[in-house]
């Protein structure tokens, strides 16, 4: 048997009923807030001094040294000047990141449950001070040290201060005395509520408390590269080898050929850092950081950065119902009495009103007895309604609140109940037991009200309630009935009350849930979100699929899954204990149910990570949806966790990879979008960096074996990386959707970023512009132009393009005509400033001289862009055929 704290009329201190508004902030302006020291972020200087932690810039540092120890003071000073200018660019993208995780950070802050002036409501975590009248429930964070003042059936998981695995016990001890230490009444900050209900007052804040000594001594945690950089980086290692060995080659030719040892090395080290990719890794980041924003933007807070990736890559969905499908505000339209008398209730009515009438039968005994009923809604109950001003405030469950809604609409409220029957003790709803409890005072027992699952109460009541009198219960009736509610769409629930003696109130608990007589059903409609049925189409275009997973009754599920849009058909509803079932008779059972289901009703938490689980090894990249204590391992245990932000507990936002602010399925939806355009972004850079770099190295390898001189100088190739190439690099990676993510199955996650079309196109563009560049600089030659003025032609030609490489990758498969090229302005900006810059360059003194530029004729400006064009014409001709 449980213990319960008995509970008895407390005198009014700000213990019972808090603190008030002005006494909360004179403590706040006192003693500060109640958060945790953030680590210091780096400077920007700081970030600046990382910006030359790399290898290649090591290798640029050293070709700048032997520029000056050659006397070719133009080239160390450009190549110097060249990575200060990078180093700044990076700083400022990095910066910006770092300021923009802040923001975000920012928009998940933690809340608590205090009273404030008398009246539960919900405040940000920051703002407690010590002497706030906290309310703590199953799931909940303890935002600050407390000291309990009432507690019921409450375990606490402290592992994360005192390494204790298993929850610990609260409140008093059966005998009603705290513990030798006095330990079972303090909460510490952190602590997770892992069972039951409390009530605690603030003793400490902020760095006050256990934790915030604790977190002072913590240095800064470092991140963890997205999978998809790490899976890059080894890609750039690769190519860099390739890159290496085909420098030393030319370099081998170029000697053999007589060519000055500084120019070969110089060559050698400009091929290095054009061919090789370096900026991937930071063009990802700026992808999915991008994406991160315009989700947030959207409802939807990306915790954890890989997710983003993932989200692209997702084939199925595994959703709750309530909240999430639907728009989670719960309302009574239906009362049922045991032998089958109907009470409406009018879902629209003012609450100041009595709107519920009887179906034909003695209106006044049917009222007397619906009445009945809604005592125990109103007692086992742990929401409130209360009236501010002219509006109607709830805090608490949503059922809870329906309910006390409903007690108004019949002239009850919870107020007058509680003064004719004081609290004694209650047992708080938990998902494993599917039923609440109260025991309240009366005159010459204790009282016991019961609400729940009605399979549940049908089993545990021995009587019901009748016209007559209260009669042997007909559980195969109450059932049918239940079935008939729910085949309409409607959330059941069941009522019971009972009485026990007086002289048990310092033990009561689940045992004395006994003798119970059956009051009725209560029937709770809550409406399909508009959104979710476009929403749900927008996936099976996607070839993503959606199941429902659900603790409610299988045919209240199905009925609301069609008001989706969800298709099934009846063989594919499962109940929970057809998952126990399956598990115990091995994987591969649960598999075969799984490869099939699309809802799954009754589900316990325990069975929704089995669920999830059994998804996974059938091939699924899953998304789950969560907002329980008990969700923890299923949001673990998916591709992709998504937490619920209105309605969700601490625990689950902290298993969870994304935190959905409004609760809706269609912001998942919106997720799946971003995960995907992030992805398509990062394979447009990739695309254009290595196809621009290979192209440089390709120009070389056909010029040397030739006997003509180097086609580029290194300061050249180091200006085509790092400046022109950089820039639209960037615009690439922060571009917009293009809008058709939807519009086709989902990546295979083990898909190779550089896959047979994107190698087709490197291999395309790598020969048209290595080729391209080749013939201009022979043909400059040939026809009499010397070889600066034919390098500056096959620079132009180069730049040029690398705008076009840019406007053709920004869609894989549409046409370039086909694009509005405005709406992605800051892709057309890039290319128009690399151009500027360019043409800049041209007539700026220093410039030309180190870069080996001069101004063109309109004739060579004509032929440069006729050459890059013909690259339009190639990526056209290939995604003509590729559609």
């Amino acid at each position: 048997m449980m213990n319960l704290t008995a509970q008895t009329p407390a005198p009014t201190t700000p213990a019972v009923i808090g603190l008030t508004s002005e006494e909360a902030e004179e403590r706040l302006a006192e003693l500060g807030p109640n958060t945790l020291p953030e680590p210091e972020p780096p400077s920007p200087l700081k970030i600046y001094l990382i910006q030359f932690r790399n290898p290649i810039i090591y290798i640029l540092l050293l070709a700048s040294a032997l520029s000056f120890s050659t006397s070719r003071i133009e080239d160390g000073l450009f190549i110097l000047v060249v990575l200060l200018i990078n180093a700044s660019i990076g700083t400022y993208q990095e910066y910006s990141a770092d300021r923009a995780a802040a923001a975000l950070r920012k928009l998940e802050q933690p809340s608590a449950r205090v009273i404030r002036d008398g009246v539960a409501c919900r405040i940000e975590a920051k703002r407690l001070v010590v002497g706030d009248l906290v309310l703590l429930e199953s799931g909940d964070r303890i935002p600050a040290d407390l000291t309990l003042v009432d507690a019921s059936d409450l375990r606490c998981d402290e592992s994360l201060l005192t390494g204790e695995s298993m929850p610990v016990p609260k409140g008093r001890t059966v005998e009603g005395s705290p513990d030798e230490t006095g330990s079972s009444l303090l909460l510490l900050a952190g602590a997770l509520v892992t069972r039951g209900r409390a009530k605690g007052v603030v003793t400490a804040t902020g760095t006050a408390t256990n934790l915030g000594r604790i977190a002072v001594e913590l240095e800064r945690a470092s991140s963890s590269l997205p999978p998809l950089v790490a899976r890059l980086a080894k890609f750039t290692n690769a190519l860099a080898v390739f890159v290496g060995v085909a420098a030393l080659v030319l370099v081998l030719a170029g000697f053999m050929q007589g060519l000055p040892l500084h120019d070969l090395v110089m060559m050698s080290v400009g091929l290095a850092v054009s061919a090789v990719p370096e900026g991937l890794p930071i063009a990802i980041s700026i992808a999915l950081a991008v994406s991160m924003r315009r989700m947030a933007a959207r409802n939807v807070i990306v915790r954890n950065m890989p997710a983003v990736e993932a989200l692209g890559s997702t084939t199925l969905i595994a959703t709750d119902k309530t909240g999430t499908l639907t728009s989670n505000v719960q309302t009574v339209t239906e009362i049922r009495l045991p032998d089958g008398t109907d009470i409406v209730l009018d879902a629209h009515a003012d609450l100041d009103r009595c709107e519920i009438s009887a179906n034909g039968l003695d209106g006044d005994l049917v009222r007397e007895r619906a009445r009945r009923l809604l005592r125990a809604a109103l007692l086992a109950n742990e929401g409130s309604l209360v009236r501010q001003d002219d509006l109607w405030v709830a805090a608490g469950d949503t059922v809870d609140v329906a309910l006390l809604a409903a007690g108004r609409k019949a002239r009850m409220g919870p107020e007058e109940l509680n003064d004719r029957y004081p609290l004694a003790a209650r047992i708080a709803y938990e998902p494993e037991r599917k039923y609440a409890a109260s025991f309240h005072h009366g005159s010459d027992c204790i009282h016991v009200f019961v609400k729940g699952a009605p399979e549940v109460l049908i089993e545990m009541a021995d009587r019901m309630d009748s016209a007559a009198n209260v009669v042997e219960i007909d559980r195969a009736s109450l059932l049918a009935q239940k079935e008939q509610m729910a085949a309409r769409g409607l959330r059941v629930l069941a009522f019971a009350e009972g009485e026990v003696g007086a002289t048990l109130v310092e033990s009561l608990g689940h045992g004395h849930l006994v003798d119970l007589v059956f009051l009725g059903l209560a029937g709770l409609q809550d409406p399909v979100r508009p959104e979710v049925p476009s929403a749900m189409k927008d996936c099976r275009a996607a070839g993503v699929e959606v199941v429902m997973v659900t603790g409610d009754d299988p045919r209240t599920a199905a009925t609301i899954a069609r008001d989706c849009g969800l298709s099934f058909h009846a063989s594919q509803v499962v109940l929970g204990k057809d998952v126990d079932e399956a598990e115990r008779a091995g994987d591969q059972r649960l598999d075969e149910i799984t490869r099939e289901a699309r809802i799954y009703a009754r589900v316990q938490p325990a069975q929704k990570s089995a669920i999830v689980g059994s998804l996974i090894r059938n091939g699924h990249i899953v998304a789950v949806t969560g907002d329980g204590v008990n969700d923890g391992p299923a949001l673990k245990r998916a591709h992709v966790g998504v937490a619920m932000g209105l309605r969700g507990t601490e625990v689950a936002k902290e298993s969870a990879d994304l935190v959905i602010t409004d609760d809706n399925f269609a912001s998942i939806v919106v997720g799946i979008a971003e995960g995907r355009a992030a992805y398509r972004n990062i394979r447009k850079v990739v695309l254009m960096s290595v196809a621009t770099g290979v192209a440089e190295v390709l120009l070389f390898m056909l010029a040397l074996p030739f006997g003509l001189p180097m086609p580029l100088l290194a300061v050249q190739l180091l200006w085509l990386n790092l400046v022109t190439n950089g820039i639209q690099d960037v615009a690439l990676a922060g571009g917009r959707p293009e809008g058709d993510e939807l519009a086709g199955p989902p990546r295979s996650p083990h898909e190779p970023v550089l896959d047979r079309l994107m190698i087709r196109r490197v291999v395309q563009s790598t020969l048209v512009i290595g080729g391209a560049a080749f013939l201009a600089f022979q043909w400059m030659l040939a026809h009499g132009y010397g070889v600066s003025e034919a390098r500056n032609l096959a620079l132009l030609i180069f730049v040029m393009f690398e705008n076009v490489q840019t406007l053709a990758s920004s869609s894989e498969r549409r046409s370039i005509f086909s694009i509005d090229i405005l709406r992605n302005r800051f892709l057309l900006l890039s290319v128009l400033a690399a151009q500027t810059i360019h043409i800049s360059a041209m007539y700026v003194p220093w410039l030309s001289i180190t870069l080996g530029l001069s101004p063109i004729t309109p004739l060579e400006w004509g032929l440069s862009m006729l050459v890059a064009s013909s690259l339009v014409l190639v990526t056209e001709v290939d995604k003509f055929f590729s559609r």
